[in-house]
């Protein structure tokens, strides 16, 4: 606090006498103390929320031929409007654009995509799930870390799951494709990646939405 210092002369008269300002300042290393404290805790509190991407080996060999999937593995996942999800299984070549296969709608409810997703990858989800419950019951004793390496290397080994390939329509939503990545995380896949859709898939969405469509067909 600023204080006034007043002093009394001779013959009993008083007269304020002004000196500089002087500033207690007690009270504001109390309350740096208690910002320092509460700035410690919520920083150590609130951690970043991140997802985890496992990326692809980058390939040393320029002429490696690209590996071969069947198939029968391969789910191509298409981001319609809406919120709605169409999906179908296999390969579409582009000259067969007149008799484009019908997709399969679904959403993103439990019963929806993730129910889907869980009953193709339910062998390596399985795996994951009875590893974890090894941790969670004590009969297994490691680190998170260990416990995160050992998942990545299961998913590295699994050859049985599906080979998702994630594609947005153009009227799809960006929550949808963060909402599709935390789906794979949950379900335990282990391909997936997210590429670009193609205009005959454009076309197969605008079929099974009713929009009218405005997909170009590509010239051979």
């Amino acid at each position: 606090m600023a204080e006034i210092i007043q002093e009394e002369k001779a013959g009993g008269k008083r007269k304020a006498k002004k000196h500089a300002p002087h500033i207690d300042m007690t009270p504001m290393v109390d309350l740096m103390c208690l910002l320092i404290t509460f700035f410690m805790l919520t920083s150590a509190l609130n951690k970043p929320k991140i997802m985890e991407i496992v990326l692809p080996e980058k390939q040393t060999d320029p002429n490696a031929a690209p590996p071969k999937i069947a198939a029968s593995r391969t789910m191509n996942i298409l981001l319609g409007p809406d919120n709605k999800i169409y999906w179908y299984t296999g390969n579409v070549k582009p000259e067969e654009y007149n008799s484009l296969p019908p997709v399969n709608e679904t959403d993103f409810s439990p019963s929806g995509i993730r129910m889907l997703l869980l009953e193709r990858n339910r062998a390596l989800f399985k795996k994951i799930d009875n590893y974890k419950n090894l941790v969670i019951t004590g009969k297994l004793v490691i680190t998170q870390d260990s416990l995160n390496g050992s998942i990545r290397q299961l998913k590295k080994d699994d050859d049985t799951g599906p080979i998702v390939l994630i594609k947005a329509y153009k009227k799809a939503n960006y929550g949808n494709v963060v909402d599709i990545f935390d789906e794979m995380n949950i379900c335990g896949v282990a391909h997936y990646m997210l590429v670009d859709i193609t205009w005959y898939e454009e076309k197969m969405v605008e079929t099974a939405a009713g929009i009218p469509s405005t997909a170009v067909i590509a010239k051979k």
